[in-house]
């Protein structure tokens, strides 16, 4: 037997209440621990992100940061391009601390699967690490392809699949083992570290996500594999004036 539409709010909206408040908790030490768990890999990920989106944002582009936690994409947006930068999550505690790392960009609290803005309201869109923790990747991307305006260009960085079979083992050692042991130590949260590696496994692999995103409405889907395939970049673009 399924779930009713309303059985299936009330667990949407539970997961929802439960990742907000888990990444609350570890607020605090959130930027430590993913540079140290990474091995700072991370900000290098970042920065080719902004790489790929640069030549399209000019000064009178606008770009969002959805799911922009800590703030650590937004600002590099905001100091690699000309564009007007917009950061968005819906964990306040992570808003507070990217505020602090720099009052110049907006940063604003809100729902990555019901954006308050308009329909084509930027050029450019971004999404780092944050997709997977969607109730609905669907829904998450259709809304996405809403506020994108025609000819604009989105950027989704995500965990994903490991290409080279022994080094999709050794990664996958880490994430379920290791990484809990570690973030949990300090931290002091191992069920949020237990959740990282948790929603990689469950997350639609590369091939799978460019699928989703053309099924979504976006075109020109392609994707680069990061660091053997550990995290990867796809971009998409929209076309069409209609979704």
């Amino acid at each position: 037997m399924g779930l009713t539409d309303s059985g299936q709010k009330d667990s949407a909206e539970s997961h929802a209440r439960r990742v907000r408040e888990m990444f609350a908790k570890i607020s605090p030490r959130y930027d430590l621990l993913n540079h140290l768990l990474s091995a700072n890999i991370d900000s290098r990920w970042r920065r080719r992100v902004v790489r790929k989106l640069k030549p399209l944002l000019t000064k009178d582009a606008r770009v969002l940061d959805v799911g922009c936690g800590t703030g650590d994409l937004s600002i590099e947006l905001f100091e690699k391009t000309a564009a007007r930068v917009t950061g968005i999550d819906f964990c306040r505690p992570m808003l507070k601390l990217a505020k602090a790392k720099d009052a110049r960009i907006a940063f604003i609290e809100g729902d990555a699967l019901r954006l308050p803005f308009a329909d084509a309201s930027f050029d450019g869109l971004t999404i780092g690490f944050a997709l997977r923790n969607l109730t609905s990747v669907e829904q998450g991307l259709g809304e996405l392809l809403r506020v994108l305006k025609p000819g604009g260009v989105v950027a989704i960085l995500e965990f994903s699949r490991p290409v080279v079979p022994l080094f999709r083992r050794l990664v996958g050692f880490y994430n379920r083992y290791l990484l809990p042991w570690i973030g949990g130590v300090l931290s002091g949260s191992r069920g949020a570290y237990q959740y990282l590696p948790d929603s990689i496994s469950k997350f639609p692999d590369q091939q799978m996500l460019a699928t989703m995103m053309r099924t979504a409405g976006f075109e020109e889907v392609c994707f680069e594999n990061l660091s053997g395939g550990i995290a990867a970049l796809h971009t998409g673009r929209r076309t069409s004036r209609r979704i």
